[in-house]
């Protein structure tokens, strides 16, 4: 009887020991922002949790490792940022690790409908008219002078708007990029990461039209934003930005960049000046006096809400 316990024992604890090796372990993967996180955390659920280096309240523009972010990133197999232009403290760290590490470098690698960056902070109706897709797939925009994709081939995107993630339609080709890249980094869990990526997609669809029906009585009615991050969204939904309070978010506006704030909410009839959670800048109060316009807060990076694909 003792002997039978103890090879029952021994033939539990040969299995354990050999779990690891039949089923391969999910890739480490490390993420830089929220948004993208959150779709990333959709196409591995059920296999794993990515990390999120850069925390909800802290901005990607200023973010500044942590001994504990290096530890990640020395431990990951594949970390998924969108570019030099918005997570520039990702540059050098990610120079120096190894060729085995997996980098997916969105703006560049993942087929996405690209803006260029608007010149200044004050737009008038030709600078953010509907934006056109110039990639395969359906978007809701129409045809526009001032955007175009670039070619895939280079690294210089100093041009480009990297704000990606605020069009659904770019959400969706990260998630299939996303898909295909753990796919084939860790082919025992395919079949999961397929089925979560295609669950994705028909929820982002149903979002897609939500908001072109929330969108709409808003439609025609110009907005300040705090800095010039919504660019996506706005041409995928057709809406009238009149203008950014600040140019850099690094640096604060100056007393001259407010006058001409102030001149723009009164030339446009600008409905509404939104600030952000991660700037918080008391001058939007300044902006508003006295124009009849509102304030409200827009959240590119959605600080406040958990990880996860619901999220996004």
């Amino acid at each position: 009887m003792r002997s039978r316990r103890l090879l029952a024992g021994l033939t539990a604890l040969v299995l354990v020991m050999l779990l690891p090796t039949v089923l391969q372990a999910a890739p480490r993967v490390v993420v830089s922002i929220p948004p993208i996180h959150n779709l990333v955390s959709g196409i591995m659920e059920g296999v794993a949790e990515p990390v999120l280096l850069v925390p909800g309240g802290a901005s990607p523009h200023d973010y500044a490792l942590r001994p504990s972010d290096m530890r990640h990133l020395q431990s990951a197999q594949v970390v998924i940022w969108v570019g030099r232009d918005l997570e520039g403290f990702l540059e050098r760290p990610l120079a120096r690790l190894p060729e085995s590490v997996t980098k997916v470098t969105l703006l560049k690698d993942a087929d996405l409908v690209r803006h260029e960056l608007r010149e200044g902070g004050i737009w008038d109706r030709h600078d953010h008219g509907q934006g056109h897709d110039h990639n395969h797939g359906h978007s809701h925009s129409h045809s526009h002078s001032h955007s175009h994709s670039h070619s895939h081939g280079h690294d210089h995107h100093h041009d480009v708007d990297s704000h990606v993630w605020l069009s659904p339609e770019n959400a969706a080709r990260i998630v299939r990029h996303v898909a295909d890249v753990l796919a084939d980094k860790d082919p025992d869990h395919a079949d999961r990461y397929g089925e979560n990526r295609d669950r994705i997609l028909a929820r982002l669809e149903t979002l897609d039209a939500t908001l072109q029906a929330r969108l709409e009585p808003v439609r025609g009615h110009p907005f300040i934003v705090f800095h010039d991050a919504y660019q996506y969204f706005e041409r995928h939904y057709g809406l009238t930005p009149a203008g950014s309070v600040t140019v850099d978010p690094a640096r604060p506006a100056g007393a001259r960049r407010i006058q001409e704030i102030r001149q723009r909410i009164q030339d446009s009839d600008a409905i509404c000046v939104f600030s952000e959670p991660q700037f918080r800048p008391a001058i939007v109060e300044t902006l508003i006096d006295g124009t009849g316009a509102r304030t409200g807060v827009l959240d590119p990076l959605g600080a406040d809400l958990p990880a996860g694909v619901e999220s996004y």
